[in-house]
This record gives C-alpha cells, structure tokens and sequence, in this order.
C-alpha cells in the first residue's frame, strides 16, 4: 500500500524515528482480538460491577463499531459525526434512529468531544467497546435491569481499563501469539535499513516491559538478520508511558533491567537504555534533536497522533489498519460511485437551470411555470435513481455504519483529525518499506471550491 500525505515531510532531515508498538510495529488479528476483550469485559462487568449474568449471552458483532465513533452517555446512543461536528448516522442501541427522530436530538448541535458526556471511540482497541455499548443499552431498552446510559458508558471503560491492566487479556495473548498478532516480517526489514540510514529508532508504548518483551521476542526476533535481541533496534525504550500523558505531563522515570526486568529510579538525561514512564522533553533533550527532527509513528489518533501536534513540535504517523479494506472496497465500487457523480452533476445542472430562471427579471408565465415544473420532476427521477445507488454502494462497506472517513459527501471527524494532524498516514508500517528514508513526501495541491469552479468548463457560471 502508498504511504498518503497530509503536509510536506522529508525524511532526509528526520534523525529520530519513533513507534508505538501495539497495532504499529506488532499488528493483531482485530476481529479475534476485539472478541475476547468483549468477552473480559463482559464477565468483569458481571464480577465487578455486579451486572445481572443475563449479559453473558450477548455474541461480538464486529461490524458494530468502527473507529472514530463517539458515545452520547446521556442519550445512550453511538454516533458517527462529520468533520463539523454535526450527527450523519446515530443508532439507540441495535436500532437505527431515524432521519427525522434524529434531526430533532441533534439538529442544532455541534458535538464537542471535550464534553464529558461524550467518549470517543478511535482505535481498533475500543470496537469491542462500541459493540458492547450498544448491546447493552438494547438490552436495558429490552427490561433487562441496567444502570443508566451515562453509567454503562463508565463502567465499559473502567472495566475495559482492567481488562488491560491486570494481564487478563495479555495472557491470553501470550499464550496463542499466533491466532491474535499479525507478525509482518516487512517491519523488521524496514526497521534494519533505518538503522543503516543512520537513524536513531525509539520505542514509546503503554504496555509494560515484561508484555513487550515477550511479544516483540515473538514478532520481531525471528526476523533479525544481523541483531540477536530486539532491545538492539532501538536506542531508547519507554515501557507504561502512559500517553497522552507522556506528552502532557513531567513525570520522572524508572530504569528498567533487560534481563530481570526490575526497576530503579533513575536521575539524569535519558540517552539510551530502558525506561517506564517518564516525559517526552527529557527524551528529546538526551537524544539532542530538535521536535522537528523526530518522527513518532502511532495508531491512536489521540494519543498518539493530535496530543503530539498539540504538546510539541515532532512530526506526526498514522496507522490505520482498518483503511486497507476501505481502500479494496472503494475499487470495487468505483464504477457504482462513478454513476451517482454523474447523476449528481446532472441534477446539479438542472438546480442551475432553476436558478437561473429565478434570478430572471422579466414576468414569469405559465411557459415559465411549467418549463420549471418539468425540472423539479426531473430532479425527482434523479433523486430516486442516486438513492437506489447509494443503497447499491453501501453494500460495499460497514453495513450499519459505511465508511470510516465518510461521513455522506462530508469526510468524517476521524477523517478530519487524520487530516488535520497526521504529516502522512498508512494501513500498516511496513509501508514505509517501499520508500527510501530519505524519501520527500509532498502532498498534492488541494483545490478550494472556488478554484475548482474557476477550472471548469461549462460550470453554469454567467
């Protein structure tokens, strides 16, 4: 796949290239992974928050959620939102609300994700949570005895936190590495030729050294070709970072042992070796760069990607795994999309045939009446034949929630954030391997509406 850009990025002046690890050096299988986590987090659910056991028969739908959905606590509905802001599709538990119910709930709104009574669902890590949300509230709409929404949004995410954190689900990782990490041998080659090309690599990750250690002895060591250890690929590694946070907040570091992985205090610049936790400005500081010469490469759009954009001055990576389905599925629907563009221009120009018949001074006849008349039912006709293929191409993509950076003719706000705040983006890092690291990444020109109109032919401007 391409590496797509966003804003200029040379990679010639990048001296430091950074990685998260969990769904961008390692991938998983996201539909195998997503299920056991909605299953964890079903049965802490039940032993911690004392959730009736009716629970336990809900199945994983993984065509539920898709990242860059948000979560109304107070309404109990999942919502997909433009780049403005503004509610395109919502669904009340396993229930589409519909155009009119949901212009009456969010017509006048922009949401505000800043708002506490919203959450945000922006990687591939909280499907389950999107899936589980929306069975639950069903299941509460159902007469099951349920907390309100706003509660079972919190205790999803508490119990998913928990789920993370007390080696649940990474040990049932550990012990089938096979059927949940996509290993990509790719990566270690691309990692290698970095390192040739004189770039210093670090490795910034929220799991914990002993996780890492394991994981990455499984999909990174058999790859080695002139390195025995993975702890060799890069100069510094920051465990338990604790992003966004590692950007936001001053906190002091824990060296970390290679072999036993114990942990002392340490004091001083941090130039290489093995940490937990700690602050990006001393990471930046003993590697002697400035922002702009390091390059961080995430999957979370938020802690990763837009926290980075807005705490300091390194340039930016998105991976987005799920965008390599997305990509086939547009292919294959080209021809499909190609036809509702061109029943769209057509009804286009019929609008600028009424308008110009409006802006018209002389006195309307009954020729004019009904020359007017006949374009509003051509327009109808048209209206039919792009609603009977816009139901054609949604066949293609997410059933109940279409595309992940479409939000109808508007992009997204996942897509907008991508836009906004990664330099460049791809569906795995392993793309970067097709491209020399000193590669000049140039994003092409973008036309504003009115140069668009300006390069037409025959636009119906007078």
């Amino acid at each position: 796949m391409p590496v797509f850009v966003n804003r200029i990025l040379n990679l010639k002046k990048i001296k430091v290239i950074g990685f998260d690890m969990d769904y961008t050096l390692v991938g998983y299988h996201t539909r195998e992974l997503e299920k056991v986590t909605h299953r964890l987090i079903i049965e802490s659910l039940i032993r911690e928050c004392s959730y009736p056991k009716e629970i336990e028969k809900l199945r994983f739908n993984y065509r539920r959620s898709i990242p860059g959905l948000v979560i109304d606590k107070r309404k109990g509905n999942l919502l997909k939102l433009s780049r403005f802001g503004k509610v395109k599709l919502s669904y009340h538990g396993l229930r589409e609300i519909g155009y009119k119910e949901q212009n009456r709930l969010y017509q006048e709104m922009a949401i505000d994700i800043k708002n506490s009574d919203f959450q945000s669902l922006d990687t591939s890590f909280s499907i389950s949570t999107g899936v589980l949300y929306s069975q639950l509230v069903q299941l509460k709409e159902d007469g099951l005895a349920l907390p309100d929404y706003y509660q079972l949004s919190e205790d999803i995410s508490q119990c998913l936190d928990m789920v993370h954190r007390n080696d649940s689900l990474k040990s049932i990782i550990r012990n089938d590495f096979e059927r949940y990490v996509d290993s990509d041998p790719t990566v270690v080659l691309l990692l290698e030729r970095l390192l040739r090309y004189g770039k210093k690599l670090i490795l910034i990750t929220n799991s914990d050294y002993n996780y890492t250690n394991d994981l990455l002895r499984f999909a990174i060591d058999p790859y080695l070709k002139k390195l025995k250890r993975w702890q060799q690929l890069f100069q510094i590694v920051i465990t338990l970072a604790d992003k966004p946070g590692f950007f936001t907040e001053r906190k002091g570091f824990l060296s970390v042992d290679e072999e036993t992985g114990l942990m002392r205090n340490h004091f001083g610049t941090v130039e290489s070796g093995i940490f937990q936790g700690g602050w990006f400005g001393s990471v930046q500081e003993g590697l002697g760069v400035q922002g702009s010469e390091i390059l961080y490469i995430g999957d979370h759009i938020y802690g990763d990607v837009v926290t980075i954009k807005k705490s300091c001055n390194w340039r930016t990576a998105l991976v987005l795994g799920n965008l390599s389905e997305e990509i086939a599925n547009i292919r294959a629907s080209r021809k499909i999309q190609e036809k509702i563009d061109l029943l769209m221009d057509k009804k286009q120009q019929l609008e600028t045939r009424i308008n110009m018949y409006d802006v018209r001074e002389e006195k309307r006849d009954s020729k004019t009446r009904e020359t007017v008349s006949k374009l509003f039912k051509e327009i109808d006709r048209i209206n039919t034949d792009i609603s009977k293929k816009l139901l054609e191409l949604k066949k293609y993509f997410n059933p109940y929630w279409g595309e992940i950076l479409r939000a109808g003719l508007e992009e997204s706000r996942f897509a907008d954030q991508v836009e906004r705040y990664a330099c460049i983006y791809m569906t795995r890092v392993s793309d970067l391997y097709s491209y020399s690291p000193r590669t000049y990444f140039r994003p092409r020109k973008r036309l504003l509406p009115h140069e668009i109109a300006a390069l037409r032919d025959n636009d119906g401007i007078k």
